[in-house]
């Protein structure tokens, strides 16, 4: 397990090097957004190269376990917490030790910056579900650091 941790550091390092840069460089309104975006073309190149020898999903269901498992742990090194969906387009993705809010306080007062730790995520996922055909928006909450829940309507 040695090398998936050396992989870890590097991302996290990358991750927070882009958000401070995105913050100092964009105007306000554009920021999020901006961060969405590059997580989006990523999410499109990444689920290509891991779906490139997989056989076609059977339905949407099947392609958001997909998500869960094998995209998830690509990315951070372990699988969704819990899925949930209301089977009317509707997914509930959680992690419960969310890496990327890991080095976040637990405290309340850090609550207002999740939305900036969370915004490449939601573009990196919303990316794979498009080229895998699946039109989404995808949106993320956190009530207590460092689990996140990440919301994706249809």
């Amino acid at each position: 397990t040695t090398p998936r941790m050396a992989d870890e550091a590097p991302f996290q390092f990358l991750h927070n090097e882009v958000i401070q840069y995105i913050y100092k460089s964009s105007e306000n309104g554009r920021k999020i957004t901006k961060l969405e975006n590059m997580g989006f073309r990523v999410g499109q190149g990444l689920i290509e190269r891991l779906t490139k020898d997989t056989v076609r999903f059977k339905d949407e269901l099947d392609i958001m376990k997909f998500i869960c498992k094998d995209f998830w742990t690509c990315v951070f090194k372990k699988q969704i917490d819990n899925l949930r969906t209301n089977h009317q387009g509707i997914y509930v993705l959680q992690d419960n030790k969310f890496r990327l809010l890991n080095q976040l306080s637990a405290g309340k007062q850090y609550l207002e910056h999740a939305p900036e730790y969370l915004a490449f995520t939601c573009g990196l996922v919303r990316g794979a579900l498009s080229s895998l055909g699946v039109k989404s928006i995808v949106t993320a909450e956190v009530s207590i650091m460092p689990a996140c829940k990440t919301l994706e309507p249809n």
